[in-house]
């Protein structure tokens, strides 16, 4: 049987990055780890576009208008929704999480989540943080590794 598998090669990838400002103080760190992933990873720093949203809802719409106007190979979306003490949380997370989906399949390109759904702002610092772990260089490195399977299942 043949296994079909990606690697990680971001030379002549163009990449949206998708970013809530909600959260600013988490979800710039997530930036900031997904912008040095996709540039350790070879991606020229004209191959990143960079869209600020107002918050985590917003993500799927404007992932799908940059990959709908062709600007882009692939989207990394990053976010990150803290539980609060109303049911507002499952809303915006369910929201976020079937838009995604919905995108992604929609335009047959790699939207990779990066979207942090924690229980608190620790959880959020952690999983943002500097160096290993840090999820939106996580979402960044899913990103080019399925642009490069697509293209083996597609040969």
């Amino acid at each position: 049987m043949p296994v079909i598998s990606g690697v990680v090669r971001g030379a002549g990838r163009r990449i949206g990055v998708v970013c809530a400002r909600f959260n600013e103080q988490i979800t710039s760190r997530l930036l900031s780890g997904a912008q040095r992933a996709l540039a350790e990873a070879g991606v020229p720093p004209e191959g990143i576009v960079t869209a600020h949203v107002p918050g985590a809802v917003e993500i799927p719409l404007a992932a799908g208008a940059l990959l709908a106007q062709g600007k882009v190979d692939a989207i990394v979306a990053l976010g990150a929704v803290i539980r609060g003490e109303t049911g507002h949380y499952e809303s915006v997370c369910r929201m976020v999480e079937e838009g995604v989906l919905r995108v992604m399949l929609d335009a047959g390109k790699p939207v990779a989540f990066g979207v942090l759904t924690c229980e608190n702002e620790q959880q959020a610092f952690e999983r943002s943080g500097e160096g290993a772990g840090n999820k939106g260089a996580e979402a960044a490195l899913t990103a080019l590794e399925m642009l490069s399977l697509l293209e083996e299942v597609r040969r």
